[in-house]
């Protein structure tokens, strides 16, 4: 039986780089091992090579938890990496390569947790539905979103799901705190168009939408967004200070965060809504002002924030600039305190007993907004004990992207501990 190091490796290796040539191999070397363990993996493609797995692990309830993860990643460069990014090498203890972190050492850990299980006879707790999803890195529309209209049935009794950016250590002054996610803000891609005159670049320009729109971009890129506490971010405000023994200043956050480092990094983010330009198009000739000019902005809010932070945005824009959504998902919450995060967090200090769990809200996105449309409540748990040294976040889309073997062997303890 393949061990979660051997599976994480072999996944690294296809090239599932999105937008690319689709997630097809890894798919069907996850639903192989699925079939190989006496599971019926559901195998289908939204478009040609844009490929989900889904299979049930059945148990003695039909309550149903999901563990879904998504097989694509985004694009690396091998000149910048010092091993090669689809290599999958294991290096100083650690899995090199694109997806390593985000998120098919996530992958492997359930994959390998679900083969352990069935190798030693052992029966889930209730039944477990598995899916490996194909898109997450863009909209999800060819994988997540796929799933939940078309494929509906297959999530039939799911009431809570896992998946990743939760339930990783983050280790500061001795403490090893695990922030479990209960939330994620919402998503606004949007693209942006100021129209004008056309004219020539030599003449005094009677309305040159570059301008309109370089303008507009700047009031947004130097916006100061007011603190929005939620509720969730504040319980895990109240936590991180019975924590370290400290009380954190509210009136302050920003430089609460800076000072305890690495603790701060939980809610250094979440605290308020964002919006980043990220693409800029315009003109075709040096010296012509074009008519048009376009750009995209990546924006996120919090729970409950959407009405105001559009509102802000339009203020922001002004009335020569439109917007339109590439992408708009609402920012989902699952409940806490609850019964199933005293689950996870159960599960965490049953194989570390120095866990101290912590409730977490994600500054970006996952598929749970997919399922979250269907009433699924996610929870960001993928467990992973890390070296204090190993920068989590940094991994997200990094160079020399890699997790510990250590670390996904942990988390394979805990996802078994969950499941039984």
């Amino acid at each position: 039986m393949k061990d979660v190091a051997e599976i994480c490796s072999d996944l690294i290796r296809f090239d599932t780089t999105n937008p690319g040539s689709g997630e097809r191999p890894a798919a069907e070397y996850t639903a192989t091992l699925l079939a190989e363990a006496g599971l019926e993996p559901v195998v289908f493609e939204s478009e040609p090579r844009r490929t989900t797995v889904v299979a049930r692990f059945e148990g003695d309830s039909p309550d149903a938890l999901l563990i879904h993860g998504h097989l694509d990643v985004v694009p690396a460069d091998p000149a910048e990496w010092r091993l090669h990014p689809f290599s999958g090498e294991i290096v100083d203890g650690c899995v090199y390569g694109r997806g390593a972190v985000d998120m098919k050492g996530s992958c492997a850990m359930t994959l390998a947790t679900v083969l352990g299980m069935r190798a030693r006879g052992l029966r889930p707790r209730r039944d477990v539905v598995l899916a490996f999803l194909a898109d997450e890195e863009s909209t999800g529309d060819l994988g997540s979103r796929h799933a939940v209209t078309e494929h509906r049935e297959l999530f039939d009794g799911v009431t809570e799901a896992i998946s990743e950016s939760g339930g990783f250590s983050v280790e500061s002054s001795g403490r090893r705190v695990y922030p479990v996610a209960v939330g994620e803000r919402g998503t606004a891609w949007m693209k942006l168009t100021a129209r004008g005159v056309a004219g020539h670049g030599s003449r005094p320009a009677v309305d040159n939408p570059v301008a309109t729109l370089v303008a507009a971009l700047a009031r947004v890129a130097s916006h100061q967004w007011p603190v929005r506490l939620t509720p969730s971010v504040a319980a895990l405000i109240r936590s991180l200070s019975e924590i370290t023994g400290q009380e954190i200043d509210l009136d302050r956050l920003d430089a609460e965060a800076e000072r305890l480092g690495p603790l701060g990094t939980l809610f250094k983010g979440q605290i308020r809504n964002s919006a980043n330009p990220t693409m800029l198009a315009a003109g075709y000739k040096v010296n012509v002002v074009p008519s048009t000019a376009e750009a995209h902005v990546d924006g996120r809010y919090l729970p409950g924030q959407q009405e105001e932070f559009l509102a802000t945005i339009d203020e922001l824009l002004g009335p020569k600039v439109t917007r339109e959504f590439v992408n708009l998902e609402d920012a989902p919450a699952a409940p806490y305190p609850s019964a199933f995060f005293d689950e996870l967090a159960g599960a965490l200090v049953a194989e570390d007993p120095l866990a101290r769990p912590v409730p977490y809200v994600m500054s970006g996105g996952t598929d749970a907004k997919s399922f979250a449309r269907i009433g699924i409540q996610g929870y960001g748990f993928a467990p992973l004990m890390l070296r204090p040294d190993l920068d989590y976040f940094g991994m997200f889309h990094g160079k020399d992207e890699r997790v510990p073997v250590e670390g996904l062997e942990f988390g394979t303890r805990v996802l078994t501990r969950l499941l039984t």
